[in-house]
């Protein structure tokens, strides 16, 4: 449907951000103003603690609405990127954003050159209640931080880095053509139902047309991705990282070994990976399944209708565990707070996210479909992240909210299982078997899946470090390599099975599915303790929500009950994987 079509309580309200578009331009201007007010804090950060103060309040003040402006804007680009008004809109504040990058520039070369003993003296200061977390974690980047002159530059060209992964949004949601199946039209949202049709020729048709757009367009998109991984690499060149992996691990004060860990431990379980396909095989009545037959359902003939009321009230049931407070607050936001955006329009961003920012609702992007399970999942998934914000920002002064995507994908993969084990535990016959598919189904997805990704990422970028050329070539060749490592004997790659390296939105913000894999992994052994355990194991969990961007992740994870830097919270979630075939196996 067209964005005018959409019923009102069917999308989310951006009120807590902008009373409408005339008010975001005036505040917008008003921002655009205070560049000359940023300008006047040059030169003041050292002098005493009143000034350092000064500034960092001033720093936070902007931030908060350049944040508050940037998320209006990007949330309306996110539900209709084709109208015109939207595309200007957006564009207007990212110049003006662009600006105050500009006119900051000084301001990290200035932090970083306070010395040590200064700052440990601003910090005794009771006004630095608000500012340590910040304080800490910033210094850590002053081997990283260049001068005044460079930052300048760096700042100057930041608008275009983004021009690859903008250019490919555009493509992907709005130019790419993908044909029509049946009759109706094939978009991102429905091509996963046609995947789990139970036609074989549905399947084939949805697959072949999905992948015929990306096949007529792999040399621009090839393109695309070379250039985005050519900008990680000279991001993190430019500021004396190691590698683009390093600069991507370092917020996250995470070890590579954690990503190498994950790798390992997955290749450690190929053959329980595989042992999974070749179920799938077997229940085709087929030696070996093609690349279109992955995605349908172990059970067949189980039909699926929860319109989004439905799943808001499976919700309300699976989240108990986590008591009353959760329960109610993310019901009322699903509901009737209007956090949501819920159904496909035409110029929509594809998939679902979560976009919580410090002064407005943590609102959510879904494209639901009532006859396909994956949106209830879709829909408890981004409310945890929601929630996640929700606590966040209730806990936490602005420059300590924001927890770290490593963090956040264990909130949302929590409340997944949480949904898993509440309907596995409701539902009996073949329903339960649906269920149990479906969750081996997500793991595949979430951990064995994304893992291959970021193998992916890695062997690209460690290429392009190299000096080896980025060619389409490349990337489909690589990409076939792991496609058969990860689907094994059982599963035979089509001509155009290695597009999907190319159609992979994530892969433009490098190094970011791992996070996916390692949250599913925490995910697993936290909720197994808040659902075998206490109120004590409750409130650790909670705790880890409410700490926000106050710890590094792996501290934060520790302390609620996992730790991260081991292998064996990624073997325990293959070993659990496992032991789901064996239940998928006695059920049948």
């Amino acid at each position: 449907m067209q964005r005018n079509e959409q019923k009102l309580n069917d999308t989310w309200d951006l009120s807590s951000l902008c009373r409408d578009d005339d008010a975001f331009y005036k505040d917008l201007k008003k921002l655009e103003n205070k560049i000359k007010d940023v300008k006047k804090l040059k030169g003041t950060l050292s002098l005493n603690a009143d000034s350092f103060y000064n500034a960092l309040s001033s720093l936070e003040k902007i931030l908060k609405e350049t944040e508050r402006l940037g998320s209006y804007a990007f949330l309306k680009y996110s539900a209709d990127s084709s109208d015109a008004s939207v595309m200007n809109l957006l564009g207007s504040y990212e110049n003006v954003e662009s600006k105050l990058s500009e006119a900051l520039s000084f301001f990290d070369p200035e932090f970083m050159a306070i010395s040590d003993d200064k700052i440990k003296e601003f910090l005794k200061d009771r006004r630095s209640k608000d500012y340590k977390v910040y304080i800490n974690k910033s210094r850590r980047y002053k081997e990283h931080t260049l001068s005044e002159r460079e930052e300048h530059l760096l700042s100057l060209y930041s608008p275009l880095s983004s021009a690859f992964q903008d250019t490919f949004q555009d493509l992907d949601n709005i130019d790419l053509n993908f044909g029509t199946v049946q009759g109706e039209k094939l978009t991102h949202s429905n091509y996963i139902k046609f995947l789990k049709d139970e036609r074989e020729e549905i399947r084939k048709e949805a697959y072949e047309s999905f992948y015929s757009a990306y096949d007529n367009n792999k040399h621009t998109i090839a393109r695309l991705y070379a250039g985005s991984i050519k900008n990680d690499i000279f991001l993190s060149r430019a500021r004396g990282y190691k590698s683009s992996l390093e600069r991507s691990l370092f917020s996250d004060k995470m070890p590579k070994s954690v990503y190498l860990n994950l790798i390992n431990e997955v290749h450690n379980a190929f053959p329980y990976l595989h042992r999974y396909y070749e179920l799938k095989a077997k229940n085709l009545n087929k030696d070996k399944i093609k690349h279109n037959d992955v995605y349908l359902s172990l059970v067949k003939s189980v039909n699926v209708n929860y319109s989004y009321d439905d799943a808001v009230n499976i919700i309300s049931e699976a989240v108990k565990p986590l008591g009353d407070e959760y329960g109610n607050i993310l019901i009322k936001g699903l509901k009737d707070d209007r956090w949501v955006d819920r159904y496909e329009n035409i110029g929509k961003r594809s998939g679902a996210f979560s976009a919580g920012c410090y002064t407005g609702k943590p609102y959510i992007l879904t494209n639901y479909e009532d006859s396909v399970l994956d949106s209830v999942f879709t829909l408890i998934h981004e409310g945890g992240h929601s929630m996640h914000s929700y606590y966040s920002v209730s806990n936490n002064p602005f420059l300590s909210y924001n927890y770290s995507i490593f963090e956040a994908e264990v909130a949302s993969t929590f409340n997944e299982s949480l949904l898993t084990s509440y309907l596995i535990s409701n539902t009996s016959g073949e329903e339960k078997r649906y269920i149990v598919s479906k969750h081996l189904d997500d793991i595949v997805a979430t951990l064995f899946r994304q893992t291959m990704f970021a193998e992916f990422e890695l062997i690209v970028h460690e290429a392009g470090e190299k000096g080896v050329p980025l060619t389409l070539d490349l990337f489909r060749s690589e990409y076939r390599k792991l496609l058969n490592a990860y689907f094994g004997d059982k599963v035979e790659m089509l001509e155009v099975s290695d597009l999907e390296g190319l159609r992979i939105p994530h892969f433009y913000r490098a190094f970011y599915t791992y996070k996916y894999a390692t949250g599913i992994s925490a995910a697993l052994a936290l909720s197994e303790k808040v659902l075998n355990g206490e109120e004590k194991e409750r409130n650790d969990y909670l705790s880890f929500l409410k700490s926000g961007g106050s710890k590094y992740p792996l501290e934060a994870l520790k302390k609620a009950g996992v730790d991260m830097s081991k292998p064996y919270a990624v073997r325990s979630a293959t070993e659990h994987f496992n032991s789901m075939l064996d239940l998928y196996e006695s059920l049948s």
